[in-house]
C-alpha cells in the first residue's frame, strides 16, 4: 500500500505505460520491426490497445477484492494510454494502409464491417479521453460524467469484436478468446456486483 501511494508510484506507472511505444520507435529506426513493419505497427499498436483496456477495468475489481484504494490513483493514467495506443493504431492504418487518403478511408469504414466497429470505438473513447480531468468532472457532475464513462463497457465489447472480424479472415481466434475470457470476468464481476447492491437495497 505505501509503495502504491509513494509520490513516485504515478512517473514510474506513466514510463512503463510509454515502454511499448519506445519499443516502436526504436523498432522503426533500427529497422527491427520484422519483415513487415507496417503490419507488425497496426497489429502492436492495436494489441496494446486492448492489454491497456483489460488493465483499466482490472483496477477497480482489483481496488475492491484486494482492499487497496490507492490503485484509483492510476485509474486516469492508464485510461489515457489506452486512448494514445488506440490512436496510435489508427494513425498507422491511416498511413500505412491508406496514405492518409481521407476519401480511401472513409470508403474502407463503410465497407469493412471490422473496421467501421473500431472506428466507432475510437470515437466512443474519444469524449471519454477530453473529460477525463478534474475541471470535466465539475463541469458535467459526478453523476452524468460517471454515465458517460460507462460507455467504457460498449467500448471494450466493439474492441474485441473489432479484433474476432480481424482474425476471422486468418480462422486465428486463440487471442480473441483470451482477450474475450478476460473482458468477461471484469465486466461479470460489475454485474454481479451491481445485482447484488440492486438486491440489498430492495
Amino acid at each position: 500500500m505505501k509503495l502504491l501511494l509513494h509520490p513516485a508510484a504515478r512517473p514510474v506507472v506513466f514510463v512503463a505505460a510509454l515502454l511499448p511505444f519506445a519499443w516502436f520507435f526504436y523498432g522503426a529506426l533500427t529497422n527491427n520491426l520484422g519483415a513487415n513493419p507496417a503490419e507488425y505497427l497496426i497489429r502492436s499498436t492495436g494489441d496494446w490497445a486492448l492489454r491497456f483496456l483489460c488493465i483499466v477495468l482490472a483496477v477497480t475489481p482489483l481496488r475492491v477484492v484486494a482492499g487497496l484504494p490507492a490503485l484509483a490513483r492510476f485509474r486516469r493514467i492508464l485510461g489515457l494510454f489506452v486512448y494514445f495506443y488506440v490512436v496510435l493504431h489508427l494513425l498507422s492504418y491511416s498511413w500505412f494502409d491508406m496514405g492518409f487518403d481521407l476519401g480511401d478511408i472513409v470508403r474502407d469504414i463503410i465497407k469493412r464491417p471490422f473496421i467501421l466497429v473500431g472506428f466507432a470505438a475510437f470515437v466512443l473513447l474519444t469524449p471519454l479521453a477530453a473529460t477525463s480531468f478534474n475541471r470535466a468532472i465539475k463541469a458535467l457532475g459526478a453523476k452524468r460524467w460517471q454515465a458517460l464513462h460507462r460507455l467504457v463497457y460498449l467500448i471494450a465489447a466493439l474492441g474485441v469484436l473489432h479484433f474476432f472480424w480481424m482474425r476471422s479472415g486468418k480462422n486465428d481466434f486463440v487471442e480473441v478468446a483470451v482477450y474475450a475470457a478476460i473482458l468477461a470476468v471484469l465486466l461479470g464481476w460489475r454485474l454481479v456486483r451491481y445485482l447484488r447492491s440492486r438486491a440489498a437495497a430492495s
